[in-house]
């Protein structure tokens, strides 16, 4: 029989949407269209129109020995050019945003190839191969992943991310990469991720309404959906610490549960 994937338990919204976002037989809407120069913009690692640096030759050019991996595994783009590896890192909030940064590396591995991400408290960061990640944030800030207000685009200094809203709704930011345009009613960016200023502001969209937030995010809260309130995500994440708490890595040396 074949194998069909399962990603999430539970009938709550927010299961439902983990799911979603999740399962890659699921298109993921689109709601904006930042440009390809201004997403490197943003990013920073190398002019728009600049060359990509190499970290070696490309694979055509090479004389690799004989491997079965190589005739299993397809080399994404900048793997056969020789790229070097380059990185964009997501900040959400606890406000409702669309993601968590663990669904993201979910989401990541069921819908991405060639590519490393690292969970922390409320960011992730996600490492690829320079064209590649390029097309990759592109797609993730114009989707609705991403909120301008309840995402944060950071390289550096984080910290603060989650538990502030300035006036205007906006996440905090100790860098100010981003700021409130009120004649626009949009967010743009005046610093790239590493909050180093951009020639010109680059918006990035008008947040979304927070009722909206609130049906699309994956965030479980007392005072949105309550996981206690959905049994088969509760059941699930009891039986991860009961498996954890009495065997550490090896659940399966607890027999009969």
């Amino acid at each position: 029989m074949a194998y069909q994937a399962q990603f999430y338990p539970g009938d709550s919204q927010v299961a439902k949407n983990r799911r979603r976002y999740m399962d890659p037989s699921q298109k993921l809407k689109k709601l904006r269209d930042v440009a390809m120069d201004d997403v490197v913009r943003i990013m920073g690692h190398r002019a728009p129109g600049e060359d990509y640096k190499s970290i070696h030759p490309p694979l055509e050019e090479g004389n690799e020995p004989d491997d079965l991996i190589r005739k299993l595994v397809t080399p994404i783009e900048g793997a056969k050019k020789g790229d070097r590896i380059r990185y964009i890192q997501f900040t959400d909030s606890v406000y409702f945003a669309p993601m968590v940064p663990y669904l993201r590396a979910w989401m990541y591995m069921t819908r991405m190839r060639g590519f490393d991400t690292g969970t922390l408290s409320g960011r992730q960061i996600i490492e690829m191969r320079e064209r590649d990640l390029e097309k990759a944030a592109k797609e993730l800030i114009d989707n609705e992943t991403f909120d301008p207000a309840k995402t944060g685009i950071r390289g550096a200094t984080v910290h603060g991310h989650a538990c502030r809203l300035d006036e205007n709704g906006l996440m905090f930011d100790a860098w100010q990469r981003y700021r409130w345009n009120a004649k626009k009613g949009e967010v743009e960016y005046v610093k790239d991720q590493v909050a180093l200023p951009l020639d010109k502001p680059i918006s990035v969209g008008k947040p979304l309404p927070d009722a909206d937030l609130k049906k699309m995010t994956t965030i479980f809260r007392a005072d949105g959906v309550d996981m206690r309130d959905d049994p088969e995500v509760m059941a699930m994440n009891l039986r991860i610490h009961r498996l954890r708490t009495l065997c550490g890595f090896q659940a399966y040396a607890l027999k009969g549960e």
